[in-house]
């Protein structure tokens, strides 16, 4: 595994407070988020939120879309404002960008690409919820892209622990790096 560089970029993906709140396990991995978050920024890494973004009504929902389809039901009548906040124990800093998506993966209906290759970005490095959602659309996007790939493991979670499991222990490493909130801590 390669050291901190500037050529790394740590995408924190959907901590947002609607989605969290389907994931009550979530305390966990949000600490270790926190310490990757803070040895990230001692080592400048660029930190980039990623969030599902909606417009007030929801028109980029689909009800065809397993995945966001029931969002409408499950919004109901909480502001999407509201629903869109990104948890406040993780928030992003001032100079922090926050990258809006429209679907599961990162890359789709969003400028992340842009932003990566702006940035001379060669490797990410993923975390957030749910792993079997935005963590594994993203990964297997940014590999057909040729991105180096890191996942933190404990700093990603599921709704089911066993799909979490087989995905950060068999799948996964087809493509990517998989460590430890520690292992990646300890990283000159």
């Amino acid at each position: 595994m390669e050291k901190y560089n500037q050529s790394t970029a740590l995408l924190v993906m959907d901590m947002q407070q609607g989605i969290l709140k389907n994931y009550p396990a979530a305390r966990g991995p949000l600490g270790n988020i926190k310490r990757v978050l803070d040895a990230a920024r001692k080592k400048n890494v660029l930190v980039l939120y990623i969030r599902l973004a909606l417009r007030p009504g929801l028109p980029e929902v689909n009800t065809n879309n397993k995945m966001i389809g029931g969002l409408r039901d499950r919004l109901g009548n909480n502001s999407v404002e509201e629903w869109m906040q990104i948890e406040e124990s993780i928030a992003p800093m001032e100079n922090e960008i926050i990258v809006n998506k429209k679907r599961v993966s990162a890359f789709t209906g969003s400028d992340l690409e842009v932003l990566l290759r702006s940035n001379d970005i060669k490797h990410i490095v993923l975390c957030g919820v749910a792993t079997s959602g935005v963590v594994l659309s993203t990964l297997r996007e940014a590999a057909d892209k040729d991105y180096k790939i890191t996942v933190i493991s404990d700093c990603c979670m599921d709704a089911d622990e066993e799909v979490h499991r087989v995905l950060t222990t068999k799948v996964f490493t087809r493509q990517a790096d998989v460590v430890t909130c520690e292992e990646w801590c300890k990283l000159p």
